[in-house]
């Protein structure tokens, strides 16, 4: 489970307590549907562009974990199984979702522009979004590339990613993609988010959440959703977790209690209503407020004549699904208003930064050591401490402890044990 460096056997690390209080780029291509793509020609000389930048191609061969339905051969990426599509979205057309190997790039870039070579039957589409991690390890959302338009990361970054969207048409073949070229650069801008030790706290609202139950069925990023499961489904792929991560996470505050869960799909209503972010930043819907879902204003006040992204009639005001067990878990019996803290931004909200000890130490969805390893710490490093918890009381090597910190940077906990501090409870960081 966890594994401490050889100088910390027998006698355990230093400062280390040994009796603990234990205590409770959208690339849309429907309007292009049928047609071949190809690389965008270069910009007019004197034209409004960057500096030049760095470009590379993709490896579209390499399907991996984080993917969710797709397949490689003949040289392209197409849907595996056009059965197949996420069930909270209610739409029969085949999906499929390619996570692209991170490319690190020699200068920090804010910048990335996406050229795509695909063909997309009618109907069909396709879809790429970038993101950004810093020198730190922090990831940026997930943001549209839309052809010729680059996608505009928040803050510089030195590892760049894309994910691929495609989506059938009913019955239709899959559309392909042969290949994706990116070219990242330094727009030459003030980041849009303060540095790291000046951001302010996550950003709260409140908001009518659903069950989404559909136990059985296949969510946004390829998880099987399983009985009294723990994760929540919001509107906007920006804030999609790859499965069984916890890249992006939420607290859900119910009647009863909160609850940490990470976002494991995409809905309810709209998959393009990223209502935490500020109205300018909003993908969509830019003249409603921050932190209103536009299912709300619809239902509430007949905003976009009532009706979703799709043309629905929206008749429940719903900016969050919550899997089973998170919806019990906060003391839902029936569909209500909870208060959500979108914990990735602003950095995950105030933090405090801690020096761990250990190798291998595993960083859990929930505060247990039988829930989900999300990430874990090669070695002794410092983290970013947001608030801790009291959960499953954790013995090793001669030491025990029940507290558990939450590293907004990882979308998870670490054992307060693997904190390489004398506090059994650190000192000065609240409770979850």
């Amino acid at each position: 489970m966890l594994t401490p460096s050889s100088r910390h056997r027998g006698s355990g690390p230093r400062r280390r307590p040994r009796v603990t209080r234990v205590l409770s780029g959208t690339v849309c291509l429907l309007a292009l549907a049928g047609t071949t793509l190809a690389a965008a020609p270069a910009p007019a000389a004197g034209a409004d562009t960057p500096p030049a930048g760095t470009t590379w191609r993709a490896d579209l061969s390499q399907t991996g974990a984080d993917d969710v339905n797709v397949r490689y051969d003949s040289g392209a990426l197409r849907v595996r199984d056009g059965s197949v599509s996420p069930a909270s979205l209610g739409r029969d057309r085949g999906y499929a979702l390619a996570v692209l190997d991170p490319h690190h790039v020699d200068r920090p870039v804010n910048r990335v522009a996406v050229e795509l070579d695909a063909t997309v039957p009618d109907a069909a589409s396709v879809e790429v979004d970038v993101r950004g991690r810093t020198a730190d390890g922090i990831w940026t959302e997930w943001r549209g590339a839309v052809a010729g338009t680059p996608a505009e990361l928040p803050r510089d970054v030195v590892d760049v990613q894309a994910r691929l969207t495609l989506w059938n048409a009913k019955g239709k073949p899959t559309a392909v993609v042969r290949a994706v070229t990116l070219t990242a650069d330094d727009a030459g801008a003030a980041p849009a988010e303060p540095a790291p030790t000046t951001r302010a706290s996550a950003f709260s609202a409140r908001v009518y959440a659903t069950r989404e139950g559909l136990v059985g069925h296949t969510t946004a990023n390829g998880h099987v959703i399983q009985t009294n499961d723990h994760f929540v489904a919001l509107p906007s792929r920006r804030a999609l977790s790859p499965a069984g991560s916890g890249q992006y996470s939420v607290q859900v505050c119910g009647p009863a209690r909160c609850e940490t869960a990470p976002v494991w799909d995409v809905g309810p209503w709209n998959t393009h209503d990223d209502h935490w972010n500020p109205s300018a930043q909003r993908e969509q819907w830019k003249d409603l407020p921050q932190g209103l879902p536009e299912a709300q204003a619809a239902y509430e006040d007949g905003y976009n004549g009532g009706r979703d992204e799709f043309g629905r009639q929206v008749a429940n005001p719903a900016g969050i699904d919550l899997a089973d067990g998170t919806f019990y878990n906060v003391g839902l019996s029936d569909n209500g208003w909870v208060t959500v803290t979108y914990l990735w931004t602003e950095g995950g909200g105030d933090t405090t930064s801690f020096p761990t000890w250990g190798t291998d130490v595993s960083v859990r969805q929930q505060a247990t050591t039988t829930s989900t390893r999300v990430a874990s710490l090669p070695g002794p490093t410092t983290v970013r401490v947001r608030c801790q918890v009291h959960g499953q009381l954790v013995t090793y090597d001669g030491y025990s402890n029940d507290a558990w910190s939450y590293l907004p940077d990882y979308g998870g906990y670490v054992s307060n044990i693997f904190i390489d501090v004398a506090d059994a409870w650190l000192p000065g960081v609240p409770t979850c």
